[in-house]
């Protein structure tokens, strides 16, 4: 388990490093006029510098991709000023979701959170008619058990799924904060839903077509359904928010 958390971890990681360089606006820091703050870059470099030796030494990785976090903004910093910083501060803020979430965390959260998701699961599936038990996180439908894994309902999955929400926003570039501000928190929510839509498809599609099915190419597929839902989700939620902030205008 602990082997899954670091690739999904590092797989994370790499895309977001990928979208940091997308994020940046080369045009616009090209076009910008501002005074330079060398001083204040050189010291944030320094510490920059400080916190990679400290995180190398002590063999902390996190405080390590901190560091090099802190890099870019320091030479921005020296070369392009304040004002540049300001200019792109989501693509630095971004990057946060990089960092790989600690491990102690991840088991105290995802226990509850794979509890609540089975839960509602089974909950909705008995509504539907099908037959249906669950222990713990453990799912009986028809002649089949299924175990609510962290990846199906983890922590992991719903930082990126935040991570996501939020690239939309920024995205989206919506003019009212209050509207970026609420679609951000109902991300949290909708991953939430999400998750859940994704345990339903594997119960159903495990139970009419058989265990191997569910654990199969079908089980990565329903992954897809997942980001899916959500994408769809955050969508409908930010044509909502437009209609309702509108109305309210």
């Amino acid at each position: 388990m602990a082997a899954g958390f670091g690739e999904a971890a590092l797989d994370r990681g790499q895309a977001q490093v990928h979208l940091f360089g997308d994020l940046l606006e080369r045009e616009a820091l090209a076009a910008l006029q501002s005074p330079a703050a060398p001083r204040a870059g050189a010291a944030l470099f320094v510490v920059a510098l400080m916190a990679y030796i400290c995180g190398r030494l002590l063999g902390v990785f996190r405080l390590e991709l901190v560091s090099m976090m802190m890099l870019p903004a320091a030479l921005l910093l020296y070369f392009r000023g304040f004002a540049a910083l300001r200019l792109v501060w989501f693509a630095f803020f971004f990057l946060i979701f990089a960092i790989p979430l600690p491990f102690a965390l991840v088991l105290a959260v995802t226990g509850p959170m794979k509890a609540a998701v089975s839960a509602l699961a089974a909950q909705l599936l008995s509504l539907a008619g099908y037959p249906i038990g669950l222990s713990g996180v453990v799912i009986t439908i028809g002649q089949y058990q299924l175990l609510v894994n962290e990846a199906c309902a983890g922590l992991q999955t719903m930082f990126t799924l935040e991570a996501m929400g939020l690239l939309y926003a920024s995205l989206m570039n919506h003019s009212s904060a209050l509207r970026n501000t609420l679609l951000a928190v109902l991300v949290v929510p909708i991953a939430f839903c999400a998750n859940v839509v994704r345990v339903m498809v594997l119960a159903l599609v495990t139970y009419h077509l058989g265990d191997a099915a569910g654990q199969g190419f079908l089980h990565g597929f329903a992954g897809m359904v997942l980001f899916v839902v959500a994408l769809v989700l955050v969508m409908g939620a930010d044509a909502l928010l437009g209609r309702l902030l509108a109305a309210r205008e």
